[in-house]
């Protein structure tokens, strides 16, 4: 596989590779890892850019309403851009490529000012890029491209390291197995339809592999189920996997959390409650409410800022409105456990990084 560690891949739902105050302890310090975004730790993103440029009409294109990453990102690009004085105007993709495009050229043909590819890989919709392109609409995206940053398709791409993401996860598992003094077997679910999910994965694989000198860890599959799939096919997916790996089967993986959402019953109807779920994204509020209430078997979830990152999106626009050039700033990951949710309290995860009077300052042109 190009290099790549060689484990099995599941085809049939399933094809080949082709994708307040918060006092953080020692204890959680290590949790989460010296590259994670701690809670309250102060904003390392950009000070400076050019004010507000006010009266944009921007329109978001989201890969689906359904995916708990991409309405939490629009919900915070939603409200900076009322702080910047932009329309909004949010489409659903309801993950159909077919629809996708079909609205994206409908927005163009609008003319609006940026378009936001919000989950959707921009590199599958040459088309329409190239006609925004020459209608000089500004285009940005969050995980729109393998990497975070510009890209020939976009202004820039807003995301978290790929790696930084897989190494969280994958640490968060070897710390727990050695614990717990169990071998780790691991079943990855991904969506090879985006290039962000193929990246996340071979990540995943390679770090596990790393690991093999000093614990018992091997990747027994990927899984490639289309997350708008997920919810069917994942109970179907569940007894399959057990006949095949049996007890060898201890951990899971998966590039969203969304796999988990219908995972509980048919692991707990299979009688395998030991085995434990870690996604290397996005963070859900559903995610996030299972982790809190330990009532899943899903440990933890590498999440990113959501908000902030929705923020990130209008200041980049903004600063492509301006004709300045990107920031350049990447944000991090965040491994979240219940601890971690504990220490926060209420709060967002993101709530305490400065971001909103930062942006708000530099958009007021102070």
């Amino acid at each position: 596989m190009n290099g790549h560690p060689t484990i099995s891949i599941r085809q049939g739902g399933i094809s080949d590779w082709g994708l307040g105050k918060v006092r953080v302890h020692a204890a959680l310090l290590a949790l989460s890892l010296s590259m994670s975004t701690l809670v309250g730790q102060p904003w390392d993103g950009p000070s400076r850019g050019p004010q507000a440029q006010p009266a944009k009409v921007v329109v978001f294109l989201a890969s689906d309403s359904k995916n708990g990453g991409v309405t939490g990102v629009y919900r915070g690009f939603e409200e900076a851009a009322a702080r910047l004085g932009w329309r909004a105007i949010f489409l659903d993709g309801r993950g159909l490529k077919a629809r996708q495009a079909e609205l994206l050229s409908q927005a163009i043909k609008s003319h609006p000012d940026g378009i936001v590819f919000g989950g959707v890989d921009a590199t599958d919709f040459k088309t329409q890029v190239d006609d925004a392109k020459q209608h000089k609409i500004v285009m940005v995206g969050w995980h729109a491209a393998r990497n975070p940053g510009p890209s020939r398709e976009l202004f820039v791409n807003v995301a978290t390291s790929t790696e930084a993401v897989a190494k969280l996860a994958v640490n968060f598992i070897i710390r727990n197995a050695k614990e717990q003094k169990r071998s780790i077997g691991v079943v990855i679910f991904t969506d090879n339809r985006f290039s962000v999910a193929r990246a996340k994965t071979i990540a995943m694989v390679k770090e596990i592999e790393k690991n093999k000198r000093t614990i018992n860890c091997r990747v027994l599959s990927v899984e490639n189920i289309p997350i708008t799939e997920a919810g069917h096919l994942i109970p179907e997916i569940v007894p399959k996997l057990m006949k095949q790996y049996g007890y060898s089967w201890t951990y899971c993986m998966a590039i969203n959390d969304v796999y988990f959402d219908n995972m509980n019953f048919p692991l707990v109807f299979a009688n395998r409650t030991d085995i434990i779920n870690v996604s290397a994204g996005d963070g859900s509020s559903m995610a996030l409410s299972r982790i809190r209430s330990g009532l899943s078997q899903q440990a933890a979830t590498v999440a990113e800022p959501l908000r902030m990152q929705g923020f990130q999106l209008a200041d980049e626009l903004n600063r492509a409105f301006a004709g300045t050039a990107p920031s350049g700033y990447m944000s991090k990951p965040i491994l979240v456990t219940a601890t971690v949710l504990k220490a926060i309290g209420e709060g967002g995860i993101d709530s305490n990084l400065g971001f909103e009077a930062t942006y708000s300052r530099i958009w007021a042109g102070n």
